[in-house]
């Protein structure tokens, strides 16, 4: 089990304007060896008609031509790489405030998040908006990189007075493993290479941390979740019987034999077969996408789930959320939205806004009448169908949704379910 999660490391970057996130992607890609001699001919060539004196390495990740022209980047942006230990997938995020909703959709799968923070401006609004964000999604682990330190000669006092700030300020977050590294994105200190310029800090680079952060025990192995995605029936001479239940699983472990229970009928059964690719295999577990045979006939459809007779989700028709909203047009209560939860999608009607979150202080904004675009929120929902859910302190995948507006199929807003008894 731990090769299999071990091996790709999801990791998002989030830091406010100019701090060098798409410079320093460039670096790792670049001192890692993960880029072709093409794409590098290619920056090289747009640094000099810029008349830079170096290679402008973020020009790697910022695709877009209007990123480019702008050096900013407004979308995110995904890059795949690998060394010989891990597979990597990047979400380099925008730092513009305007953009937080993209830092919501980059973070939401990743393993890591790494935070970076300009030496010569310290912690900024948008430092705190996006380790604030890191914590509400629950990124296992952070890692707050102080850039720029060619920029203020190196110095220890300057980077040890930042890290004291953070720490100070994370305290009041959920982030459970926080780590701190000096670098120059720009010149390469402490990035891939060990930098000769800091002799003071005698912790490990970022690469060595990337290559090694435990994320085996981040998937919750426990809670057994199985949305079901499709119902397979291939209606051949070969196949005429065979019923298979395709999905992902989204929390747990699946063998052949054990007990599960459907949800919403509240049928149980055992598993015959789990098969991948194919070809039947001993277990699956979190977050592998695979198809189950079951040894009764049970009438199953795409929505439904399946459980342990024992340890079953929450399911209900009221749910409270912390959202992002992530739409022009403001949200007030009353409004109807279109919920997807894992594999279930259905009307709901925003019954309240609870309050709104000041992202500097982490103090809560009451008597709200709507909340804006990238407000975060919390509010009570109302589906018109049953929801299997977890809070997603306790399973990310079954603990979110995505609020829908159903005129124009947009994505408004994107939320973590929080139990009704926390005082999150």
């Amino acid at each position: 089990m731990e090769v299999q999660n071990t091996q790709l490391l999801r990791f998002t970057t989030a830091g406010s304007v100019d701090d060098g996130k798409s410079t320093l992607i460039g670096r790792l890609l670049y001192d890692s060896k993960s880029i072709f001699q093409d794409q590098l001919d290619a920056v090289e060539k747009s640094s000099q008609i810029k008349g830079f004196d170096y290679v402008d390495l973020s020009l790697l990740t910022d695709g877009l031509k209007s990123e480019r022209e702008q050096g900013i980047t407004i979308d995110v942006a995904y890059r795949y790489f690998a060394t010989p230990k891990r597979k990597f997938i990047i979400a380099d995020t925008p730092g513009h405030i305007q953009y937080t909703r993209n830092m919501v959709t980059g973070a939401s799968t990743a393993n890591l998040a790494i935070i970076l923070i300009d030496a010569r401006k310290g912690i900024l609004e948008q430092t705190h908006r996006h380790a604030f964000i890191a914590s509400l999604l629950q990124i296992p682990h952070a890692i707050v990189c102080v850039n720029k330190m060619d920029l203020v000669d190196y110095k220890q006092d300057v980077y040890d007075k930042i890290v004291e700030e953070f720490k100070e300020f994370s305290s009041k977050l959920n982030i459970k493993d926080v780590q701190f590294i000096p670098i120059s994105a720009l010149a390469g200190d402490n990035v891939v290479n060990r930098s000769e310029n800091m002799p003071w800090y005698e912790g490990s680079t970022l690469m060595y941390q990337l290559e090694h952060v435990h994320i085996a025990s981040d998937y919750n192995h426990v809670d057994c979740r199985f949305p079901i995605q499709s119902v397979i029936r291939p209606h051949t001479l070969e196949f005429q019987d065979y019923r298979g239940y395709a999905g992902r699983i989204d929390g747990g472990v699946f063998k052949a034999g054990d007990k599960i229970k459907v949800l919403p009928s509240g049928f149980t059964s055992t598993i015959k077969s789990v098969e991948l690719n194919g070809e039947e295999i001993e277990e699956a577990f979190s977050p592998m996408s695979v198809t189950m045979r079951l040894n009764d006939e049970i009438d199953i459809s795409r929505g439904d789930m399946i459980v342990r007779e024992n340890n079953t989700p929450e399911v209900t028709q009221d749910i409270d959320i912390l959202v992002t909203w992530m739409s022009e047009k403001p949200l007030q209560s009353r409004t109807k939205v279109f919920v997807k939860h894992t594999t279930n999608e259905c009307i709901s009607m925003v019954k309240e806004i609870k309050y709104k979150v000041d992202i500097n202080t982490l103090h809560r904004i009451e008597d709200v009448n709507q909340i804006e675009m990238n407000d975060i929120a919390r509010i009570s929902i109302r589906a018109s169908k049953p929801l299997f859910v977890d809070a997603y302190e306790r399973n990310r995948y079954t603990g979110s949704v995505i609020l829908i507006d159903e005129q124009t199929n947009e994505t408004i807003g994107a939320g973590m379910i929080v139990n009704h008894n926390t005082s999150a």
